[in-house]
């Protein structure tokens, strides 16, 4: 295991020099590629290329402090790119390259919304979409100063003895309580909130999640996660730099396209570790056919962490099942609780050892209480997601935020070494979450039992899709606008969807429309709307006016519609898949 001790290094910038001096020759990245031979990038050689991007960073007016968002595809120049903007104490934030089908209106509609909380000084992009951002940044309310292209760069010239010196001076005067990087929270794009962390945070979370899995210098992490979600980012990412182990990254576009990636690269290459969400537990098992398995072997993986959304005991048989023929041991099934505002890990579950299991009875757990059953119509199978890692503390509280008895559930609230201060520019939000007392208040849902948490839900309503977070305002103000729709009288929620181990997203909207022929135009529109904004919604119910249940503040409410769909019997209400 590695010894975190005798690691040199106060801010993210020092430690990675650290290893280029003392490792200059080991892999730092192996930047995997579909049908092409890897690129390697020695701890040397990223240092190197990434000294050459700080110079020119400076040069163009990048200075310290300054938010950078980068918003480039998978590509062997984003991560020295990534370390330079470090380098001179700017902070990097990797924000999604956009999807073809995401309207171009949209897409800047969202990075408006980011520019005014994040306070983004400066764009790096790809060429492809110029086009696109450039309206944005000549807008004179926008607060980004330029737009620039990083890959275009000519960075072949060697470094001057006098530019070495310079940005030495530079990093010299970075300090570890200072923020190394702004990565936003889960969510869909108007809605993430942003979230700073210092270099002291990343290396004390480096440090004790490192403990926590038994890192050691031997390990190779792999990994197709985005690195602007924080599981990609950070465990997949800055623990393997911080740590001197190396990382394996494959294109998250090409993962999408063939699932056989991640196996083909941790085959290959011996990797020993990987973070997944649940639903692509399901998706692998389901996709990946004996032919494209054929001469992989998983014998190398000591651990596969299920992260991002509550883990399904049933995404985890079917994982093993489908692959213990290939090596697949079942100890590496493990699991995580996790959360950008903690910069990533609350607990995590034991080295060697399938996640626990325990089967709760539904009816006490609906009523906040957690009691062990062995009735097969009543029992809810939860997931552990490990203990607390070294310098956090969890407990659980009820709605008014006092800590319930030891046998009781609700909402998870969390301290970390590692946690944020307060979302950017955002103090509406920061005030309410983080209490006076210092803890973080999540909005999860969990119990602890025998010292591991299970997380079973959200306290608000937040769809968590293939482990993605999408907000339901979103959807519903979207399709509120679709012709047909009675304004302002829809609702959206998520709906489990076992087979693929994920939730789906369903929409109620209310119509005055009568036939069946009516209804189908409909519901291909409302399905259109959903795609505009990068949302797949899967079940669209049609009811008629005034069907919706109001809250007291005269808003629909989504519990009580989605509860009352439930129990609809004859209502007049009409699904089409």
């Amino acid at each position: 295991m590695i010894d975190f001790s005798s690691l040199q290094g106060d801010t993210l910038w020092e430690r990675w020099q650290y290893f280029a001096q003392t490792t200059p020759d080991k892999e730092a990245i192996i930047h995997y590629r579909a049908a092409a031979t890897p690129i390697r990038l020695t701890y040397s050689s990223l240092l190197e290329a990434a000294n050459k991007f700080s110079l020119y960073l400076k040069n163009i007016g990048v200075k310290k402090g300054d938010v950078c968002a980068i918003i480039i595809r998978h590509n062997p120049d984003f991560y020295p790119f990534y370390l330079g903007i470090t380098g001179i104490g700017a902070l990097p934030s990797v924000l999604a390259y956009p999807n073809p089908r995401l309207h171009p209106d949209k897409f800047r509609q969202g990075l408006s919304g980011m520019a005014q909380r994040s306070g983004l000084d400066w764009i790096f992009t790809e060429t492809d979409l110029e086009e696109i951002i450039e309206p944005f940044v000549e807008d004179k309310e926008t607060t980004v100063n330029e737009l620039f292209f990083p890959l275009e760069w000519d960075l072949n010239r060697e470094l001057s003895d006098e530019a070495i010196q310079e940005l030495s001076e530079i990093r010299a005067a970075i300090k570890s309580d200072e923020p190394m990087l702004l990565q936003h929270s889960s969510g869909t794009t108007g809605l993430q909130k942003p979230v700073v962390l210092s270099h002291s945070a990343i290396l004390s979370h480096v440090e004790n999640y490192g403990k926590s899995i038994e890192l050691s210098e031997d390990d190779k992490i792999v990994s197709w996660l985005p690195l602007y979600h924080d599981m990609g980012l950070i465990a997949a990412y800055h623990v393997a730099l911080a740590s001197g182990v190396t990382t394996i990254q494959i294109d998250p576009f090409e993962w999408v396209l063939a699932p056989i990636l991640l196996f083909m690269a941790a085959s290959e290459e011996k990797a020993t570790l990987t973070w997944l969400p649940n639903f692509a537990y399901n998706l692998m098992a389901d996709k990946l056919s004996d032919e494209e398995m054929e001469d992989i072997s998983l014998e190398s993986f000591r651990m596969i962490v299920n992260c991002s959304e509550p883990v399904r005991t049933e995404s985890h048989n079917k994982f093993l099942n489908r692959f213990k023929e290939f090596g697949l041991k079942e100890s590496t099934l493990g699991a995580m609780y996790a959360m950008a505002e903690t910069t990533l890990t609350v607990t995590q579950t034991e080295v060697g050892k399938r996640a626990t299991e325990v089967s709760i009875d539904r009816e006490f757990l609906s009523n906040g209480k957690v009691v062990i059953t062995n009735d097969e119509t009543k029992m809810r199978i939860c997931v552990s997601s490990g203990k607390i890692i070294d310098e956090c503390e969890i407990k659980i509280v009820d709605e008014y935020r006092n800590e319930v008895d030891r046998d009781g559930s609700g909402e998870i609230a969390v301290k970390s070494i590692s946690m944020f201060s307060g979302y950017r520019n955002y103090p509406e939000k920061t005030a309410e979450v983080l209490g006076d007392d210092g803890w973080y208040y999540t909005g999860d849902i969990g119990f602890l039992y025998n010292d591991e948490l299970y997380v079973i839900g959200r306290k608000k309503d937040v769809i968590i899709v293939a482990g993605n977070n999408i907000y339901p305002e979103d959807v519903e103000d979207i399709v509120t606008k679709v012709e047909n729709v009675l304004p302002g009288r829809v609702i959206a929620f998520g709906e489990d969807d076992a087979e693929l181990g994920t939730e789906q997203v369903s929409v109620v909207a209310e119509t005055e429309l009568k036939t069946d022929e009516d209804f189908n135009k409909l519901r291909l529109e409302i399905l259109r709307a959903g795609m505009s904004i990068n949302v797949n919604i899967n079940e669209v119910y049609l009811a008629p006016p005034r069907w919706l249940i109001k809250s007291s503040s005269g808003k629909p409410s989504r519990k009580a519609n989605r509860e009352r769909l439930k129990n609809k019997n004859n209502e007049q209400v009409w699904s089409r898949k």
